[in-house]
């Protein structure tokens, strides 16, 4: 349990360490709350448009994110020989591939954890034909974003410490800050008198997309143990392509009793399970007890791909 500790630990903190990676933190949570900053003349459906447009940026980024940190994680190690020293000392394959998707795990809930501030601030913040931007928010968000960047710099640069890490770690806090700053301000109040607050229902809709997130790395970790990031990126796009449109593709045939569109429906993870945007029009919401049946299919879904991943890595040569 130690070395698993261990390894999990360590791909984390290196993940979290790769200036890609904070790169794509800020740039998708700040496009999520520029999203809500812009006027769309939606005939009504404004609010709609925004909660949908920074729900895809979460799945998008958090896609990218898989398929970037896994590469990173497993297959440069295997490249650059880092896995077989890791392997040389009593190391199982097994603990080796279960402590990076652990830490790729964690890495992801990070990225969805700030993506999902960014998206309720933006929820916050979206108006109408009737209302105008929300600068103060904007302005919060935006200036928390700078001030962890220039933490960074500061202790790179005087303390002599990593700067992705602490810009990091500087980003989620200030993040979180800025956006209890906003939340406690109260709902906004347009010109014609109706006022909006932050739509809590997105919190079981971002928790869903992260589901959907750790099926997509622990598929682009079995990729990532035979292949570089590119092949891996391809090739986990198409299930994401297949996935979405696997009710139209294989629903049916299944249905209709063809077993081998049976077979690929039940391999093929359904993604519309997870995408859950609809169930957000007027006053719905997306009740905590589906999501607890969703955790049971991800259950099952990341028990088959690793144990797809550690066959895959059984008799893979290292050096």
């Amino acid at each position: 349990m130690r070395v698993f500790a261990t390894i999990a630990a360590n791909a984390f903190m290196e993940l979290v360490r790769q200036p890609v990676f904070l790169l794509l933190m800020t740039a998708s949570a700040s496009f999520a709350v520029f999203l809500a900053s812009v006027p769309y003349f939606g005939f009504g459906e404004d609010f709609k448009l925004v909660k949908d447009s920074v729900l895809a940026v979460m799945l998008l980024a958090g896609l990218f994110g898989a398929v970037i940190s896994a590469s990173a994680s497993v297959a440069h190690e295997i490249r650059t020989g880092t896995a077989l020293v890791v392997l040389s000392k009593p190391v199982g394959r097994a603990q080796f591939i279960l402590g990076k998707f652990a830490g790729l795990a964690g890495a992801i809930t990070l990225l969805t954890y700030v993506n999902t501030l960014a998206a309720l601030i933006a929820s916050r913040m979206a108006f109408d034909a009737y209302g105008d931007a929300d600068t103060r928010s904007l302005l919060i968000f935006f200036g928390a974003v700078v001030l962890a960047y220039a933490a960074g710099a500061f202790s790179n640069y005087f303390l002599h410490r990593n700067f992705t890490a602490d810009a990091m770690l500087a980003v989620v806090v200030l993040v979180t800050l800025a956006a209890v700053i906003i939340f406690s301000a109260g709902a906004v109040t347009d010109r014609s008198g109706d006022a909006h607050n932050v739509d809590w229902r997105l919190v079981p809709a971002a928790v869903l997309i992260l589901f959907a997130l750790w099926i997509l790395a622990a598929v682009a970790l079995a990729c990532s143990t035979r292949f570089d990031m590119v092949p891996t990126l391809a090739i986990c796009t198409g299930v994401f392509l297949l996935g979405l449109m696997s009710d139209y593709l294989l629903g049916t045939r299944a249905e209709n009793g063809s077993w081998w569109a049976g077979v690929l429906y039940a391999v093929v993870p359904n993604w519309q399970l997870f995408w859950m945007a609809d169930a957000l029009e007027d006053t719905k919401s997306i009740p905590w007890g589906y999501v607890g049946k969703a955790f049971g299919y991800v259950v099952a879904y990341l028990g088959a791909a690793l144990a797809a991943a550690l066959l895959l890595f059984e008799d893979r040569e290292l050096n």
